[in-house]
């Protein structure tokens, strides 16, 4: 999962910007890095490999702007985001063996990404999301959801109701707190084998043995299952790390709609986009699909355009604590909810 350690006040607008260069491989600066994410899986794919680099490599070349060129709050678009070494799997591996050999020698949990309070904030928001949605409460997607309002068999029934996926799960904490607040149908996924060696430990220590924890490539996923919630704590910052990070973060769109099953939704945390961002991504994602098929948007095939534009902004966090800089008011993490159509 991703992690943050909240920089000074004053070092940035918005969110912090993960740093990038050969020298963040100390203990502290892995708190920085995102969900592990999908490179290359032992267990194949469903498509094929190559095809997938070429039908990436094809949408960045039909001139469609990628979603990190877009800022919804600057003048100027921002520059790409550099390469980082917290894009390599071999720095994961390394990570979720030091983490592993920690809790076997010591018991450690290891790192909390993004902190325990973010995880509270965003574990009991989609609680509340999920509930709502559930008892068609569409206008009011983020009230609180109290034992005045809805008995405790009737919460229990609403969760009960969604599947859940975490791409990219890491420890699995993200799960475990999910399954505090009452969800049943869990499923992690990571495609570093120690992440999952590290998730599994932790959850049969705590109690969690509900929960699944596969090894799988989210871009490259053999999972044939869709999901009615699908969670991203870092990983789509993570893939932007990347070397091929514009190419693959269109892989990841075109996978995680296919994970999400229609009326699910997919919720991102992210400390290196802000909601607008992430917003105009999805926007790209549409603007991709319809290039690629210029008659689909007169077409009166309704399915068709659903695949077309597979996800529209539903909801996002609004109680982060926000700071000022510049005259700004901005904060250092996002989490946004798109429904699937």
């Amino acid at each position: 999962m991703a992690g943050i350690r909240w920089p000074p006040e004053d070092s940035e607008l918005h969110h912090a910007r993960v740093p990038s260069g050969v020298d963040l491989i100390s203990d502290d600066d892995r708190s920085v890095a995102a969900d592990s994410w999908s490179i290359k899986s032992d267990y194949g794919s469903t498509l094929d490999d190559e095809q997938r680099h070429v039908d990436a490599s094809e949408a960045l070349s039909t001139g469609v702007r990628a979603a990190s060129d877009y800022s919804s709050d600057k003048e100027a678009p921002d520059a790409d985001v550099e390469p980082s070494v917290l894009g390599l799997q071999s720095y994961w591996d390394a990570t979720y063996a030091d983490e592993l050999a920690n809790f076997h020698e010591h018991g450690h949990t290891g790192e909390v990404w993004f902190g325990a309070d973010v995880m509270d904030i965003v574990t009991t928001w989609t609680k509340n999301l999920c509930i709502n949605i559930s008892q068609g409460r569409m206008e009011n997607l983020d009230d609180e959801v109290s034992p005045e309002s809805e008995s405790v068999e009737q919460i229990a029934n609403d969760l009960s109701t969604w599947s859940v996926l975490d791409i990219g799960t890491g420890n699995g904490l993200l799960l475990q707190g999910l399954a505090k607040k009452g969800f049943s149908d869990m499923t992690g996924t990571d495609y570093s084998e120690g992440a999952i060696d590290l998730a599994r430990n932790l959850a049969e220590r705590d109690g969690f043995n509900n929960i699944r924890f596969l090894v799988d490539d989210v871009l490259e996923t053999k999972l044939e299952r869709q999901f009615r919630l699908v969670m991203d704590k870092g990983t789509l910052d993570a893939i932007g790390l990347h070397p091929d990070g514009p190419m693959k973060r269109i892989m990841y769109w075109d996978s995680v709609s296919r994970l999400v099953a229609p009326g699910g939704i997919l919720v991102i945390t992210s400390c290196n986009h802000t909601k607008d961002e992430l917003v105009q991504e999805v926007d790209s994602l549409k603007q991709r699909r319809l290039s690629a098929s210029p008659d689909a948007d007169t077409s009166n095939d309704h399915g068709a355009f659903k695949d077309l534009s597979p996800f529209r902004y539903l909801s996002h966090i609004r109680s982060y604590p926000t700071f000022m800089f510049g005259g700004s008011e901005g904060s250092r993490v996002a989490t946004v909810a798109f429904l699937r159509s």
